[in-house]
């Protein structure tokens, strides 16, 4: 990969999956404080959690037709505002009301971006390295979340107020996105859409080799030649059934499977097992650390060893360290580095693969026609999952128990195993033309 113009403003749209991580995280060291501040049993907990979520699925559905029809580079701009606003409104909340809407406001930014920021990076990258340029979107994430831990961390102990310091910081990344994107074009393929061919030419001729140019141009030509206007019903087309299931179920198992039930309680887990406050937000900075690093591999590997094996192969190690850990709440053996050690082996195979790899896939499988409203419902699916997981968590592991909740999630890397080995088929190295004749 040597065109260092692609890469600058892939890592600049990627930025986006900062606030998603940033947003993912914060609200982890914040949970013991919010839920002494607002008085809150175990439902009223889940809402103030979920909350932001729900945005993310509101944000999910705007986004596929402000991007479509406004461009990719002002919906990014959007979620920034979005995200800075909820920041500063967060913090100066002072009842529960104020503290959820804001979050949903802030929810709404995050799961535009979630959907608009992968679809932007694969729409200017090469089929080449469209794999791990893509994948940047999941290292943004997963930087996001260690920046939220260590900034959980050192605000800890700023006194009574400290949990309005750690929402308040967000509007630190949420400008850096905002004045970062004033600097990247538009996306070439949305131009074409528009019948802007000029201005897509002189951005593909930054983007393409010059002998690939030409015949780039006219394969996404050729990719918008209906005329047919696209809207949310043709995605339930019998053509478009086989592709549209996939990217769905893909974007629910990234979820059904534990992830962010983890990262948003995780302090609340090591809690459990004896271990005090101060060293719980520690050992989140640790899970942090081993999500950047086990992404690192991702961007590395995926472009090589292809999407598809690296989604089976973390399904079984995530569905291995869950019930490892489950045991141990079952047999009550809260020895913490056994347990510590489990949950880093989930989250290293996560950042791996289903964390990274399904954005890959996502941004990708989708025919250039309705890929912004294709990839708007699945990321509405993976929202949805999301918000499901983290309300539940508490009142689950409050009922039914920490083991079989965390056996449940388990249960679910099973079955994302099974389907994917059937029904997703290999993507690596192929243009975004290419893939579309796979689903068909």
């Amino acid at each position: 990969m040597k065109n260092g113009f692609v890469i600058l403003i892939s890592a600049t749209a990627a930025l986006g999956g900062l606030l998603f991580g940033f947003d993912t995280a914060i609200i982890s060291g914040t949970i013991p404080y919010i839920q002494s501040y607002f008085s809150m049993d175990a439902v009223s907990l889940g809402w103030a959690v979920g909350s932001g979520l729900i945005g993310c699925a509101i944000g999910s559905v705007i986004a596929g037709y402000i991007s479509d029809s406004h461009g990719r580079k002002l919906s990014l701009m959007l979620c920034a505002l979005l995200f800075a606003v909820s920041g500063i409104g967060v913090a100066f909340s002072h009842s529960l009301f104020a503290f959820i809407l804001f979050r949903i406001i802030g929810g709404i930014g995050v799961g535009a971006a979630a959907m608009v920021s992968p679809m932007y990076i694969a729409e200017i990258a090469p089929s080449s390295d469209r794999g791990r340029l893509v994948a940047l979107y999941q290292l943004a994430i997963v930087t996001g979340i260690l920046v939220a831990y260590f900034t959980n961390y050192g605000l800890n102990d700023t006194g009574i107020n400290n949990w309005r310091w750690m929402f308040g910081s967000q509007l630190i990344p949420s400008l850096l996105f905002l004045i970062m994107l004033l600097f990247v074009p538009e996306s070439p393929r949305w131009l074409v859409g528009k019948g802007r061919i000029k201005e897509s030419l002189t951005i593909l001729q930054r983007i393409v080799p010059p002998f690939q140019l030409q015949q780039e141009l006219e394969d996404i030509k050729k990719s918008f030649a209906s005329k047919e206007q696209i809207g949310l019903a043709h995605l339930f087309e019998k053509r478009y059934s086989k592709v549209i299931i996939a990217g769905v179920l893909l974007a629910v198992f990234q979820q059904v499977t534990g992830i962010n039930a983890i990262l948003y309680y995780a302090p609340v887990i090591f809690n459990q097992t004896g271990i005090g406050n101060n060293d719980s937000l520690l050992y989140t900075i640790i899970i942090g650390v081993v999500n950047v690093v086990s992404t690192f591999i991702a961007i590395g590997l995926v472009d090589k060893v292809g999407r598809k094996r690296f989604l089976l192969i973390g399904s079984v190690l995530m569905g291995g360290s869950l019930l490892i850990v489950a045991f141990c709440f079952y047999l009550k053996f809260f020895q913490y580095y056994i347990i510590l050690i489990a949950v880093l082996v989930y989250v290293a195979s996560f950042g791996c693969t289903l964390g990274a790899v399904t954005w890959v896939y996502l941004s990708e499988i989708f025919p250039n026609r309705i890929r912004a409203l294709a990839l708007s419902l699945s990321t509405f699916a993976l929202w949805l999952a999301d918000f499901i997981i983290s309300y539940s968590f508490p009142i689950m592991t409050m009922h039914i128990s920490t083991s079989v909740t965390l056996g449940i999630y388990a249960l679910f890397c099973a079955i994302a195993f099974i389907y994917m080995v059937t029904n997703i088929p290999e993507t690596k190295g192929k243009s975004l033309e290419e893939i579309e004749t796979l689903f068909v």
